[in-house]
């Protein structure tokens, strides 16, 4: 079985309401509004080593998605986007590594208990760890095994998908559980209407006979900043590209099949339901994976405007067309 370091490694600061706290002082009520109805949103952002120091991957684009899942949810973060933007980078100086997984996280805090999380002040915080691939270094070199899950994802009608949501995360975590108690690495959830959506955590992507498709956003999927990369990387490649809903039975038929996400990575699928995917050879997925690779450590002058360096602290963020989450 294949899976992420079980456990955090604990670091020197956390960025919580405003200023640096001390990693084990970076604590909440266990009356916090959030924890007990799941209002809260998040984010994952990556920083990588490059030869000019800590380079986080597409940072501005991670925190718009925030500021909008705050904006759906009606939550009051109080914070700016080029204040966010300032924490994570002063976090990433404060702890000194240069490669991790970063956690923006707003929730209704302490001091009122109800359903209506309105009159709860929100609280805004920033973490970060250590954190290789999210299905193992294993799995993104042999592929993973993956299964069709009986619960289907959020549907738009009961929950905002497009939302960064940690309620979101109660479905995705179902899927997984199901996964791995039937001796699976990974989840497969579909929407209402039966078509492919998304991983639990991932995004998903298809080959067959040379054409790369993945779900429209409108599927109920998460429209996911790695995922918009891909599609970037597929055009780059010269490779046709499709959007549009396929079926379980088409990932069952098609070449190649692989997960996108910031934690997971480009990480392959060997096997759906029992079903072995394609030859096991990966030949496009690999080209994928090494371009993505390429880009995040900053070896590609193309894609340097999706890199902020964290030890250029005078860098203001900008707002970049080429970067803009496509549909």
């Amino acid at each position: 079985m294949y899976g992420p370091m079980v456990g955090v490694e604990a670091l020197k600061k956390i960025w919580m309401d405003g200023s640096l706290v001390d990693w084990d002082r970076a604590t909440v009520h266990v009356l916090t509004h959030g924890l007990h109805y799941g209002y809260a949103i998040f984010e994952g952002i990556r920083c990588h080593a490059t030869a000019r120091g800590s380079a986080v991957f597409r940072l501005d684009d991670h925190l718009d998605r925030f500021l909008q899942s705050a904006l759906i949810y009606r939550m009051k973060l109080g914070r700016s986007r080029e204040e966010l933007h300032r924490a994570a980078l002063e976090l990433i100086r404060a702890n000194g590594v240069d490669d991790a997984y970063l956690r923006p996280i707003a929730f209704s805090g302490y001091g009122h208990m109800g359903l209506d999380p309105t009159p709860a002040k929100v609280q805004v915080a920033i973490a970060m760890w250590p954190w290789g691939p999210y299905l193992g270094q294993e799995g993104v070199e042999r592929g993973v095994r993956a299964m069709v899950s009986s619960w289907i994802r959020v549907d738009p009608r009961s929950m905002p998908p497009q939302a960064k949501c940690a309620a979101n995360y109660a479905n995705a975590a179902l899927a997984k559980m199901e996964a791995v108690a039937a001796g699976y690495d990974e989840a497969i959830l579909l929407n209402g209407a039966g078509m492919v959506a998304e991983g639990p955590g991932e995004n998903i992507f298809k080959v067959k006979r040379g054409i790369v498709g993945t779900p429209p956003a409108n599927s109920g999927i998460l429209r996911g900043v790695t995922r918009d990369s891909v599609i970037r990387f597929v055009a780059d490649e010269g490779l046709e590209f499709q959007r549009n809903d396929f079926s379980r039975e088409e990932l069952y038929s098609a070449d190649e099949v692989f997960y996108t996400g910031t934690a997971a990575g480009i990480t392959p699928i060997r096997e759906i339901d029992g079903r072995p995917i394609g030859t096991g050879d990966y030949p496009i997925t690999r080209r994928i994976q090494a371009r993505y690779e390429s880009a995040i450590h900053g070896r590609i002058p193309d894609y340097e405007s999706w890199l902020t360096y964290a030890r250029e602290p005078g860098r203001a963020p900008s707002h970049r067309a080429a970067a803009r989450p496509r549909h």
